[in-house]
């Protein structure tokens, strides 16, 4: 295995050596060097996908340095500014057998529980950016909750895209056996020429009886007002209701990124287990999305629900592509998806594209998707209550998306009005 240099960049490029490499400055055991090339030797094989409603120029793979840095703010503290609290909160979680640290430092110190479930839901060969993410990822985020723990706090993490080119983190949360835990995560993004892209994995693990909640606010850079530049936002986030009785709730807020790409799932593969998606995407200026939920209802009497809010403002285009499936072991399963699209201005475009496979007689599953468009009267009445344009607008996106706002933790349900807000100043006259 080559000498890893200390410091400095790696050179721009992937190749084996490039793997190695990144792996040997981790200090990684033999088998996250031999995942991570088996994973390399996969991509090698596969196609970049291409999507119905998004389009972006050729990525070269080759122009990027695959920095190994450690995760900003791995605990919800900017790492810019240590906080002397967070050695308390980490002994107050260690006391309760919590594992709460960056990925690097799970594979170095519980590795045989990172070697159990890393790649469990996810596997190295789920798709062309997570085939890469697994060979390059650069750090992230681990959690391990034991059985009978309830994490006394909400968890967090913050990632700063200040790696130029490209970003690759990885997430692991386990949830024992009659364990909960919430997760919150955050992503901004400097402004920068060209284009940058995210290839991100996130993986939830939840055991009999067990509750994950997770949580992310994306504000990436969504690229100039002609369309130039910005985060290419490629993720793949899949939990699994592995034991009976078990629960996921995702929560998303997409703001950012000139492109996004992503399908938050559960598998409800345990009886009796539940799994939640509720989302807003926004897209103004030139921003795409493609993106949904996936409810997989393998179990008996498994439920799921699906809340998309999608608003589309200037020149973004908006897609929710979603996957209701239910397997015929599923007996008594039941889903509700309710998509909306709100609509500001005539350049604007929003869609809604449901994959349902029922296989089981006794499943119920139900799907309603609509559109409305922001009008003259609407805001011609609030004007007349003496509300501004942007104000009045602020109210009726707030409205909108309440239903799914109020699944955030009020501090970060604020600060996603806030993004909303500031997301869509000026979108009317």
């Amino acid at each position: 295995m080559p000498v890893a240099p200390t410091t400095g960049p790696l050179p721009r490029g992937l190749d084996e050596g490039t793997i190695r490499l990144i792996a040997a400055r981790n200090d990684e055991p033999d088998f996250m060097l031999d995942w991570r090339l088996q994973a390399y030797r996969h991509w090698l094989s596969m196609a970049e996908p291409a999507w119905s409603t998004i389009h972006h120029p050729p990525i070269d793979y080759q122009a990027i340095r695959y920095e190994p840095q450690a995760l900003a703010a791995a605990q919800g503290v900017d790492d810019s500014r240590p906080d002397p609290g967070l050695a308390a909160v980490k002994a107050q979680l260690a006391k309760l057998g919590i594992v709460f640290c960056s990925f690097a430092e799970a594979v170095r110190k519980h590795p045989d529980l990172v070697r159990q479930y890393l790649g469990s839901v996810v596997p190295h060969t789920d798709n062309f950016f997570a085939s890469l993410n697994a060979a390059v990822f650069a750090d992230g985020s681990f959690c391990y909750v034991p059985p009978g723990v309830h994490c006394p706090i909400a968890l967090s993490a913050h990632v700063r895209h200040h790696v130029p080119n490209g970003r690759f983190e990885r997430t692991l949360i386990i949830a024992d056996r009659d364990s909960t835990v919430s997760y919150l995560a955050g992503s901004t993004a400097p402004r920068r020429d060209g284009d940058q892209l995210h290839a991100a994995v996130v993986e939830l693990v939840a055991l009999e009886n067990a509750s994950i909640r997770y949580a992310t606010v994306h504000n990436g850079y969504p690229g100039d007002r002609n369309g130039q530049g910005g985060i290419y936002n490629f993720a793949t986030q899949r939990g699994e209701c592995r034991g009976d009785r078990s629960r996921i709730a995702w929560t998303q807020v997409d703001t950012g990124s000139a492109i996004t790409w992503k399908y938050p799932g559960v598998v409800l593969k345990g009886d009796h287990t539940r799994g939640d998606f509720h989302a807003v995407t926004l897209t103004a200026r030139h921003q795409q999305v493609d993106s949904g939920a996936k409810m997989i209802h393998l179990g008996k009497n498994t439920r799921s629900r699906i809340v998309a809010r999608a608003i589309a403002a200037g020149h973004g285009h908006n897609a929710y592509r979603g996957l209701v499936k239910v397997a015929r072991s599923a007996v008594g399963a039941r889903n509700h998806t309710q998509c909306q699209a709100l609509l500001l201005g005539d350049q604007c475009a929003a869609h809604t594209f449901p994959y349902i496979e029922v296989r089981h007689p006794s499943a119920r599953v139900q799907h309603e998707a609509g559109a409305a468009r922001i009008g003259d009267e609407q805001l011609f009445y609030c004007r007349s209550r003496g509300l501004a344009g942007d104000d009045a607008l602020a109210m009726m996106v707030n409205g909108f998306c309440k239903e799914v706002l109020q699944e955030l933790p009020m501090e970060s349900a604020i600060a996603a009005q806030k993004l909303l807000d500031a997301a869509l100043a000026g979108s009317i006259g």
